[in-house]
């Protein structure tokens, strides 16, 4: 399980997250909802150890404080990012990104496993290995960010605007791809700007509003609270309080 607790986070002078607290167990889907600014892209890069020096927070993966460790413990403490701008290698072949994915310790050896899962996942890909990426759609490249993030074997995934620039038929492979990464056992922290898709595969889901957590519920509670499809899955975007 990965455990926030006290998750606070500034910029300068600017204090983007304040006093978050969240989980997220193995196989279950826990989305973030919260406007643009909210700090929804902050607790994610947060969780992946990218955001050092968080005074007075505390992370832990498996009950292992990891805090201040560098990203690459916290990627085999087994959590692994990707993030909106999917940061692959547009100029290496969807094999060498992939490849990439797996060189961490905790998934090297079961690398040729996790590249069958991978590949299961997103059929398309074994159809490409040898393309670059950056001759790929949108759609695509989205699959070979969240396949090499696979490749490291994680506990959790922590995804940022998954569905960001995608069709309506992408969109919904790439939930259904993200139901079968549940049904392993992979745990998702999910921020996705289409609360309607979100909440429908999330198990639960925490409002976040100006730094602030302002919510925690199921999805199902959520979905027919009406601040929140007023703010959220309407036109109205007014702030609520769901303490």
């Amino acid at each position: 399980m990965l455990e926030i607790r006290d998750l606070s986070i500034s910029y300068g002078q600017h204090r983007a997250v304040e006093k978050v607290s969240l989980n997220v167990s193995r196989g279950e889907i826990v989305v973030i909802l919260g406007a643009n600014g909210a700090g929804k892209s902050s607790v994610l890069r947060a969780a992946a150890g990218l955001l050092p020096g968080m005074t007075g927070s505390s992370l832990e993966m498996d009950g292992r404080d990891i805090t201040n460790c560098p990203p690459d413990e916290f990627v085999e403490a087994g959590i692994a990012l990707v993030p909106e701008d999917r940061a692959i290698f547009a100029e290496l072949t969807v094999q060498e990104n992939l490849k990439l994915g797996a060189y961490p310790k905790r998934a090297r050896k079961g690398a040729s496993d996790n590249l069958a899962r991978v590949m299961a996942l997103f059929p398309k890909l074994a159809e490409r290995l040898r393309q670059r990426v950056r001759t790929m759609s949108g759609g695509e490249q989205q699959m070979v960010a969240i396949g090499r993030a696979m490749m490291s074997a994680p506990a959790i995934l922590l995804l940022d605007e998954p569905s960001l620039g995608l069709s309506p038929l992408l969109c919904s492979e790439l939930f259904r791809a993200l139901a079968m990464i549940r049904s392993t056992e992979i745990g998702i922290l999910l921020v996705e700007q289409n609360a309607k898709r979100g909440l429908g595969i999330a198990d639960r889901g925490y409002v976040l509003e100006n730094g602030f957590v302002t919510g925690s519920e199921s999805s199902a509670v959520l979905s027919n609270d009406e601040r929140v499809r007023k703010a959220y899955l309407g036109s109205d975007r007014s702030t609520f309080n769901l303490r």
